[in-house]
């Protein structure tokens, strides 16, 4: 039983509860003229989703708490209750409850539970495997920093797909579900690929390499469009934006799936490497740090 009483009841869940808590707040993570309430909503529950998908496990239900200001009225949040509407039917989940309350900013927290017969762990990495990219890098932080400049109504095809990026994710839900007894670790990518690349390689206590040739060729051709009119490269923003909310994968590669494509290997040591073309090597970081000054 859902949304009616003062909690939600769920009925026997078969395999082990997966459980992950994200917020969305406004002048920290968006501006309210970069996306519509319904963008809002749909967008928020994505993000968090993503978490499950990165384990492997299967969304049942969603838990909403919405921090609202005094100008938002009932319309705004229909809408947003709308998106996250979407985004939950598009992932086969329902959301069951949760709370509003008013405040000076915009915020939406979304707990996502969801349940999985055998979690993929961050910290199964084994030397010889390769690393896998699920998804495309760099696109969502060009669309940030187009958004940072005043370009959120670009018309440029690259630019209007940069955008598109960032509003509106997908979690990898059936990506990550096809990764077990694939994968032998498995990580969303958020902070951006360098830096979740490195809690991987912590937690399963190995070294990633990422091969720059292999890696380049899973960018898209837009990325490099938007990248130079940014003035960055769009290897910076592949190895450092965040916010894709794609997966990154180790496995052997005769388990490696269809969808998932090959950048990088996992070796004994520790940290991340860049590759580069010439064969030399550095020492990646970087990425999104919530606590950076």
């Amino acid at each position: 039983m859902g949304i009616g009483d003062d909690a939600a009841l769920l009925g026997r869940i078969q395999g082990k509860l997966v459980l992950s808590v994200d917020s969305a707040i406004e002048h920290t993570h968006f501006e309210r003229d970069w996306l519509s309430p319904e963008a809002l909503g749909a967008r928020a529950l994505h993000s968090a989703a993503s978490d499950l998908a990165a384990m492997g496990a299967a969304a049942v239900a969603v838990l909403s708490a919405l921090v609202l200001p005094a100008d938002v009225g009932a319309r705004e949040l229909r809408a947003l209750g709308k998106g996250q509407a979407s985004a939950a039917k598009m992932l086969g989940c329902v959301v069951v409850g949760g709370n509003i309350a008013r405040g000076r900013d915009w915020s939406v927290t979304t707990t996502v539970i969801g349940r999985a017969e055998a979690p993929i762990r961050r910290r199964g990495a084994q030397s010889g495997h390769e690393l896998w990219l699920i998804g495309n890098v760099g696109l969502a932080a060009a669309g940030l920093r187009l958004l940072e400049m005043g370009q959120a109504r670009a018309r440029k095809k690259a630019f209007k797909l940069c955008l598109e990026a960032w509003r509106n994710p997908r979690a990898q839900l059936r990506e990550g579900k096809l990764l077990v007894g694939r994968a032998s670790a498995a990580i969303d990518i958020s902070d951006g690929l360098a830096a979740d690349a490195g809690h991987m390689a912590r937690a399963s206590g190995k070294r990633l390499v990422i091969d720059e040739v292999a890696l380049d060729r899973t960018l898209a051709p837009e990325l490099y469009e938007v990248a130079e009119f940014l003035r960055v490269t769009a290897l910076d923003l592949a190895l450092t934006g965040g916010e894709d909310y794609v997966l990154l994968a180790t496995g052997p590669a005769r388990r490696r799936p269809t969808f998932a494509r090959r950048i990088g290997r996992v070796e004994d040591g520790a940290g991340v490497l860049l590759e580069r073309r010439g064969g030399e090597r550095m020492v990646l970081s970087g990425g999104f740090d919530h606590f950076a000054a």
